[in-house]
């Protein structure tokens, strides 16, 4: 079976430092792996103000 250059130099890299992976995975939980709250994503979600089409000429809220 075919595996490109950087597949295997991946494999040998995580072979060599079997300690690079957790180190991945705590970094990922750190920034992604978070629990959701349901109510505040809502309350954000309908508090957006709609931009306008085009940005360089907004319109007068007065």
């Amino acid at each position: 079976m075919y595996k490109s250059e950087i597949t295997r130099f991946l494999q040998q890299l995580k072979q060599e430092r079997p300690h690079i992976e957790p180190g991945q995975r705590e970094g990922r939980a750190l920034l992604w792996d978070r629990p959701q709250d349901l109510d505040t994503m809502k309350r954000q979600r309908e508090s957006r103000v709609p931009r306008s089409s085009y940005v360089y000429y907004p319109k007068d809220y007065t």
